[in-house]
């Protein structure tokens, strides 16, 4: 079987196949084992105090699933003692020595640029390459389809939904504001969503570095701002930058922060959310059209109002 993501072209034997364990190098990938409730083939993860999961943190007590270090240091000597049939990360070029020690070792390594996709649909659809992989195809297949029904249904109700939002996103770090590209993930889902994006018209899919001033002025009507790191109340928000002050969207409009799922370190929106990306859509169709009524039942999920 070849597999190709992103840059990588991974050729798997097919009598590997169906894999029964593996390891994962980045959290990120959680979320897809989740859904297809395969968290007893983890034996590893790294940098546990970022995964959300309690089933995760319950297997990780119980000892089933070990602690294999953090992108500074992968514990080796754990990987090799408890030898998984397959491992997944993203290539990082520091650890390209490591990678062949595994290999060597027998050992499955996989690359993927799941993080590259910008379509949140495609990204959604790595739930059928960990179904064919892990001999769970039927269920794959079922949990795709729900997600993407659910989405179309939402992105036709926006399109049929009058929506005068302006939408500004993320926030200053240091002297810069780092806004998500016109052709993103994030601007994506806003689109969909019937949201009016400030960066719509640019082609970036990755972050576009704007100063407060070139922001002040693209975001002079907007009237929601979201993807707010956590803060407690918008009063600290303006201990960050004073400047936040002038801004129409900080005074008069609505702000909403990522951080509804959160425990300590860890944000579900990054887990649960990269797959569940029609629930993440629902979220910005709620906040957009609070005068449709379709959703009005169900609770913000990732989303919190910062007030």
């Amino acid at each position: 079987m070849i597999l190709t993501s992103g840059k990588f072209k991974n050729t798997i034997p097919s009598q590997k196949l169906p894999f029964k364990t593996v390891m994962l190098l980045n959290s990120s990938l959680i979320g897809f084992f989740s859904e297809l409730n395969l968290e007893n083939k983890i034996t590893g993860v790294s940098s546990p105090e970022y995964v959300f999961s309690e089933k995760i943190h319950q297997l990780i007590k119980e000892n089933k699933i070990q602690n294999i270090g953090n992108e500074q240091k992968y514990n080796i000597e754990k990987i090799l003692a408890n030898k998984p049939d397959v491992i997944f990360t993203n290539y990082v070029p520091n650890f390209a020595n490591t990678y062949d020690i595994l290999k060597k070792n027998g050992i499955e390594v996989i690359f993927l640029d799941e993080f590259l996709e910008q379509n949140p649909l495609e990204k959604s659809k790595y739930l059928l390459l960990f179904g064919k992989l892990f001999g769970v195809e039927e269920k794959a297949e079922k949990a795709y389809q729900n997600i993407e029904n659910n989405y179309k249904k939402i992105q036709t109700l926006s399109k049929n939904s009058k929506s005068e939002s302006l939408v500004l996103c993320n926030e200053m770090y240091g002297s810069q504001w780092f806004l998500p590209g016109g052709d993103s993930f994030v601007a994506k889902l806003i689109n969909d969503a019937g949201g009016n994006y400030i960066l719509k018209d640019n082609k970036e899919s990755s972050s576009v570095p704007l100063s407060f001033e070139e922001v002040f002025v693209k975001a002079k009507k907007a009237n929601y701002w979201i993807n707010i790191s956590p803060h407690k109340n918008k009063k600290e928000l303006l201990t960050m930058n004073p400047n936040y002050s002038k801004m129409g969207a900080f005074n008069s409009g609505k702000l909403y922060m990522i951080n509804n799922k959160e425990n300590n370190q860890a944000n579900d929106y990054f887990e649960s959310g990269v797959v569940r990306c029609d629930l993440v859509l629902r979220d910005y169709f709620k906040i957009f059209h609070p005068e449709d009524v379709t959703f009005q039942s169900e609770p913000l999920i990732y989303m919190k109002e910062l007030k």
